[in-house]
């Protein structure tokens, strides 16, 4: 399975749970850290947690391996380690202050509006 596989499942996972203003990076030549990061929010504590647990579920019914979930217990920046995928699902008042997307300005937003309209 490929990295733009992996992020098409845990981007509609995420979008499944209305998931807010989902941006995808692609990190290749930017980062060695993974092909992808998916970033997004939700609006309550409750919501970032079954956006998180949705992309978890969903990557492990397709056969892939969650190296790492951490900070699903605060439910203020949930990182999701899937390999060649990292997901990063804030609280909508944490987003903004850590800003990935201008963090990783260097990385090229991929479209994502195929792939969550299948």
């Amino acid at each position: 399975m490929t990295g733009r596989d992996i992020l098409t499942i845990v981007a509609k996972a995420a979008d499944s749970k209305r998931a807010e203003d989902l941006v995808a990076l692609n990190m290749d030549g930017v980062s060695l850290i993974a092909d992808y990061f998916l970033i997004c929010h939700g609006n309550s504590d409750k919501q970032v947690q079954a956006i998180a647990r949705e992309m978890k579920e969903q990557a492990e019914e397709n056969g892939i391996h969650v190296r790492r979930l951490e900070g699903f217990d605060e439910a203020r920046w949930i990182l999701i380690d899937l390999g060649d995928v990292v997901a990063h699902v804030f609280h909508k008042d944490e987003r903004s202050y850590y800003n990935l997307e201008r963090l990783w300005g260097d990385a090229p937003i991929e479209d994502l509006v195929s792939e969550l309209e299948q």
